[in-house]
């Protein structure tokens, strides 16, 4: 019944790409020690609401999947464009940016969570009255 409503999508929506960002950088750390590993991210949250707006994930390569309906497989997850060096051996995770990044996840998943519960408390209060 919630999700019908555009707020509750959005923050559902956010909190599950969330979710996705902090299983690649889980992944990436995982893997800090294998050589030839190129640290991944997923694409911003914005290409998951163009992708949504668009009825469909937006293809920017040749080479991807177009979605045409069926089951979504969640955000596009990429290599890092933006990870600080690579190590000798190949591997571009670096322990600290991953820290960095997680960090950030967790707020905004704190902050969204926050949002989304106040959110339920007003419409709850609209309803009803009751606190």
């Amino acid at each position: 019944m919630l999700d019908g409503m555009s707020f509750f999508a959005l923050a559902s929506k956010r909190l599950d790409w969330l979710a996705a960002r902090q299983k690649v950088i889980s992944e990436n750390i995982a893997n800090a020690n294998t050589p030839q590993y190129r640290a991944r991210e997923v694409a911003g949250f914005e290409t998951v609401m163009a992708g949504a707006r668009a009825g469909g994930v937006a293809t920017t390569d040749p080479r991807h999947i177009s979605s045409t309906g069926g089951s979504q497989g969640g955000p596009r997850v990429m290599d890092d464009p933006a990870a600080w060096e690579r190590s000798f051996d190949g591997n571009t995770v670096v322990l600290e940016q991953q820290t960095v990044k997680a960090a950030e996840v967790s707020e905004s998943y704190r902050l969204a969570t926050q949002l989304y519960r106040k959110g339920h408390e007003l419409l709850t209060m609209s309803a009803t009255g009751l606190r």
